[in-house]
C-alpha cells in the first residue's frame, strides 16, 4: 500500500464533488459487512457502504474529519483509501435542524439517513 512514514493516502468522494483528501492514520466506516477500522499497511478490500452510515477519518495531524455517506463503496487499494459515496455530507456542514426533523419520517430511508447525519454531527438520536 502507498504509505507516507505517517498514514496512507485518503479519497472522500461524492458524485457530485470531492469532499476531502489527504493523509490519515486511521478512518473507520460502516459497510454492509460492520464497521471497518482501515489502518496504513492493511490488506486490499472492497466494501459497500450502508445508508446513513459514519464516516471517521482521522488525519496525520490527529484531527477528525466525520461525514455521513449514504450509499457507495470503500475501496483499500496498494495506493491508499478511496471513498466513493452516492451523496456525502462532511459533519460541519450538516444542518441539524432539518435533520431533527427529517429523524420523525415515517419514510424509514428518510429517517435512517436523518439520523446518520445527526450522528455525524455528533448529536445524540
Amino acid at each position: 500500500m502507498a504509505e507516507t512514514s505517517a498514514g496512507i493516502p485518503v479519497q472522500l468522494v461524492a458524485v457530485e464533488r470531492r469532499l476531502w483528501s489527504g493523509t490519515a492514520t486511521m478512518v473507520v466506516a460502516k459497510t454492509t459487512e460492520g464497521e471497518l477500522g482501515i489502518l496504513p499497511g492493511h490488506q486490499p478490500l472492497l466494501g459497500q457502504l450502508v445508508e446513513g452510515g459514519v464516516l471517521r477519518i482521522t488525519t496525520t495531524d490527529g484531527e477528525t474529519v466525520a461525514a455521513v455517506v449514504q450509499g457507495g463503496f470503500l475501496s483499500v487499494s496498494h495506493e491508499g483509501v478511496s471513498i466513493l459515496a452516492e451523496s456525502a455530507e462532511l459533519a460541519h456542514e450538516i444542518d441539524i435542524e432539518a435533520a431533527k426533523i427529517d429523524a420523525e419520517s415515517t419514510d424509514d430511508l428518510v429517517r435512517t439517513r436523518a439520523i446518520g447525519r445527526l450522528r455525524a454531527a455528533g448529536q445524540t438520536v
